[in-house]
């Protein structure tokens, strides 16, 4: 029961010495019991999909190439995974799989996160109407089923909307199409959060000044705002990646996202599905990246808003 109290005293002691803040947010950081464990496993997914081509290289595999008389091969020292429905080699696979989705999750989470911080400190810092109707308006995404939405606009033909052949045909159409689709709808709580952030700092005297020194809004917005609204953003956005990736994997596993021959955990989970009794790896490993992604990321969050807010518990 002493374990509280003399982390408590612990930061408090910390405090006084004066050290920075950025330090004092660093200890909060490591403090927390999941916060490194997720980090280093984020950081060896992440090192693992960069490292797919040259996983590829050293087994003499081709991820892409089908070899339907090795489909369901056990796993040994030539593939050791096994390989999949069409005989490619799966541990090659699932990197690369990483790569797109855990591109997917954080392009479309940073994405997001611009167009959020963007409606917030304009309606932060301007109030009145303009406040008022991007508020409605994030209201309005909000009251959306998320889920529902995304899969009627995933199921749109591209090349209906006029877009280019050529875009519709790349290989990575699937990829911008649901990128565009949750940056769209996902900016809402980032919003919401910078903008009590600056209606907050806009009072402050540092504001105050800049404006009496003849700074222009934006240069206020941009320079002196958004900077200090730095922590719930990058808190909320840490957040969202996992949420962003379990998305995209429900709707590659519906076969309205990511479609092949790119390969995602959320794909390679939808081909596996007609053969889950036959060879159950095929879905178990995709499920287990995916699992382990997205609370990887909300735990890092969680560690992240303990180490920037200063009322949270310290050690939780």
């Amino acid at each position: 029961m002493s374990a509280p109290h003399e982390l408590a005293a612990s930061s408090s002691a910390a405090s006084a010495a004066g050290l920075p803040p950025r330090r004092l947010a660093w200890q909060r950081f490591i403090a927390h019991p999941a916060a490194l464990p997720s980090l280093l496993l984020l950081l060896a997914l992440a090192l693992g999909a960069l490292a797919a081509p040259f996983v590829e290289g050293l087994l003499g595999v081709d991820a892409t190439r089908a070899d339907l008389f090795g489909r369901y091969e056990a796993p040994s020292s030539a593939h050791p995974l096994g390989k999949d429905e069409l005989g490619r080699d799966l541990l090659v696979r699932l990197l690369y799989g990483g790569r797109v989705s855990l591109g997917v999750g954080l392009t479309a989470a940073l994405a997001a996160m611009v167009i959020g911080s963007l409606v917030g400190v304009i309606a932060g810092y301007f109030g009145g109407s303009l406040d008022a109707f991007l508020m409605r308006l994030a209201d309005t995404i909000i009251a959306l089923p998320l889920l529902p939405l995304l899969i009627v606009l995933a199921a749109v033909d591209l090349g209906k909307l006029g877009m280019p052949p050529a875009l519709v045909q790349s290989e990575m159409a699937s990829f911008w199409q649901i990128v565009v689709l949750i940056a769209l709808f996902g900016w809402t709580t980032v919003a919401r959060l910078v903008r009590g952030s600056v209606m907050s700092l806009k009072r402050r005297e540092f504001v105050r000044a800049a404006e009496a020194l003849g700074a222009g809004p934006w240069r206020i917005m941009l320079r002196h705002l958004l900077p200090n609204a730095l922590s719930p953003i990058l808190v909320a956005t840490t957040l969202s990646v996992g949420n962003v990736i379990l998305l995209e994997s429900v709707l590659s596993f519906l076969g309205l996202g990511i479609q092949p021959p790119l390969p995602s955990w959320g794909n390679m989970l939808s081909g596996a599905q007609e053969t889950l009794w036959a060879a159950p790896r095929l879905a178990i490993w995709p499920g287990i990246l995916i699992f382990a992604t997205v609370i990887a990321f909300n735990f890092l969050g969680d560690a992240l808003q303990d180490a920037v807010d200063p009322r949270a518990p310290r050690g939780a």
